[in-house]
């Protein structure tokens, strides 16, 4: 078997591998350390999670300890698109330098710059770096390029995919001429061709797989489900596959934030990670992944790629990403170095365009997953079909038209129903009548108008409780407790001294009303006659 001692390694990084559970090298790491520790340019296609970060940060960290140089002079530059991605290659360069004298830093946007230029001045072998924060410090005069004598352009592809080429431009030209360059992508197009063509010379050029091929040993399914049960069959499934961790992928940020929310909901402890979240929330988040402290994590395509989680056993697609290369990105954050992985994948209707550009791309089709939910069958069609809803006036309802009906079919019942409108209103409008007759029915209708809003308010409580949706506890069993999250959980009683006062209260209202209403009118008017003659009589005699 081979190892990393026959690579030439120095006895100190080798003892850092092992402490960090290198046993063999994968596939690129053999081709191309050998090439950078001569000090050759290389250009490698190979695609996420085959160890690329190990392939050229342990030959650039035996070189720069056995050349030595300027203490705290950066000396090697490693450009990286996203900031989950350079925060992983520093942690790896640290344990891969633990046991030599070779320092390094990194720096990124979204936070206070202020640490990232203390660690620069306190002196850094090797820098990474993002293009925006880098090309910013280079403007206030804290970083310089003179010294770098090992450029690296990690995932040039994604580089050009988030805008960042003009930046990357920009920067290259402020590096000495005489340099070692590596370039490093998972697919090859014609700006990244353009590129290395331009930067690199002479260099060794290694392809470990197809560009955009998803690595063997990962496991696919596919559920074909509709769009309002993708939660649900969520949490289902995270509970069945009783891993530790599991990374769900959204298209949107919106996206990943319900259904963390939704999963915490469930009783699955969920964190999100996307754009709007500062990086302080996002590096926290990634921390409790990876320490398991959170059993899942929700992502969106910002993290796709870099983010390096070892032996992570699931990966779920709640969305279908819109582009196919994104799909295969997602799924190699699982089965990486060699390891076995599965990757699932919901898809619902809006989403079968996606996943045959997916299967078109990686050469296959996906294996369904045991009973799909939903899945149509042959002659099913209409079980899916959306179901009319009631109108109150039955005479106008419209004719039903099946999918296969023709235009002129489709004209024609439309005309019938626009027939049966006119018929309608004609038998429902007033026939002359005379005058007086028509002065009463006026009257009639502004007595019906007054009354309108009542009877409007007694029927609108059922009308409202038809449409409203349907029962959002129907999938509680009949004995489950329910919990509803913005009602609170408590029931206000009456003491029963209160309730006791409050019904001799009320029985003594009633009784006092009742023996009013029992009175004879006659004691009414004799009490009432005496003091109008007495009135009247004053009155006279005024």
């Amino acid at each position: 078997m081979f190892n990393f001692s026959e690579l030439k390694i120095e006895k100190s990084i080798l003892k850092a591998l092992r402490e960090a559970g290198y046993e063999q090298p994968t596939p690129i790491q053999q081709q191309a350390i050998p090439p950078v520790l001569e000090g050759r340019d290389l250009m490698g296609c190979a695609q996420t999670g085959t160890g690329k970060t190990c392939a050229f940060a342990v030959p650039i960290i035996q070189r720069l300890c056995e050349e030595g140089g300027k203490p705290g002079a950066v000396r090697a530059l490693i450009l990286t698109p996203t900031r989950e991605l350079a925060l992983q290659i520093y942690e790896n360069v640290c344990q891969y330098a633990r046991y030599t004298k070779c320092t390094a830093a990194v720096i990124f946007g979204g936070v206070s710059q202020v640490p990232q230029v203390d660690a620069i001045r306190r002196g850094a072998d090797i820098l990474i770096a993002t293009p925006g924060r880098l090309w910013d410090l280079m403007g206030q005069g804290i970083v310089k390029l003179g010294k770098v004598e090992c450029f690296v352009l990690d995932e040039a592809d994604r580089m050009l995919d988030m805008g960042f080429f003009p930046d990357v431009k920009r920067i290259i030209k402020y590096l000495p001429e005489k340099r070692q360059t590596l370039l490093f992508s998972a697919t090859i197009p014609q700006e990244i061709a353009a590129l290395a063509n331009s930067l690199l010379k002479d260099p060794a050029r290694i392809s470990i797989t197809p560009s955009a091929k998803p690595v063997e040993k990962i496991e696919q399914k596919v559920f074909l489900v509709e769009k309002a049960e993708k939660r649900e069959l969520l949490a289902d499934l995270i509970r069945q596959s009783n891993v530790h961790q599991t990374l769900v992928f959204t298209r949107t940020k919106h996206g990943a934030d319900r259904v963390a929310r939704d999963l915490n909901r469930a009783g699955i402890k969920a964190k999100a990670i996307h754009g709007d979240k500062s990086q302080n929330q996002r590096q926290t988040a990634l921390a409790d992944f990876k320490a398991c402290k959170v059993a899942v994590l929700v992502a969106t395509d910002i993290a796709a790629r870099g983010i390096d989680i070892n032996e992570l056993p699931l990966v779920i697609n709640f969305e279908l990403p819109n582009i196919p290369e994104t799909y295969v990105h997602r799924i190699g954050r699982t089965g990486r170095a060699g390891q076995e992985g599965t990757a699932i994948s919901f898809c619902d209707r809006t989403e079968r365009p996606y996943l045959r550009d997916i299967e078109k791309l990686i050469g296959k089709k996906i294996p369904l997953a045991g009973e799909v939910p939903h899945i149509e069958a042959a002659g099913e069609e209409k079980k899916h079909e959306p179901v009319p809803r009631k109108t109150a006036n039955t005479r106008t309802r419209r004719a039903p038209v099946s999918e296969k009906s023709t235009a002129q079919e489709v004209a024609d019942a439309a005309a019938r129903e626009k027939a049966a409108k006119q018929k309608a209103r004609k038998t429902a409008a007033p026939k002359p009548q005379a005058k007086a007759v028509r002065s009463v029915e006026v009257k009639q209708e502004q007595r019906a108008k007054a009354a309108a809003p009542r009877a409007r308010r007694t029927s609108a409580a059922p009308s409202r409780g038809r449409s409203r949706r349907n029962d959002p506890y129907a999938r509680f069993e009949k004995n489950e407790p329910r919990v509803d999250a913005h009602t609170p959980s408590r029931a206000h009683a009456l003491s029963e001294e209160a309730a006791a006062r409050i019904r001799k209260k009320v029985e003594a209202t009633l009784a006092a009303r009742t023996a009013k209403a029992s009175q004879p009118a006659a004691q009414t008017e004799k009490k009432a006659t005496p003091a109008r003659r007495g009135v009247s009589r004053r009155r006279t005699s005024k």
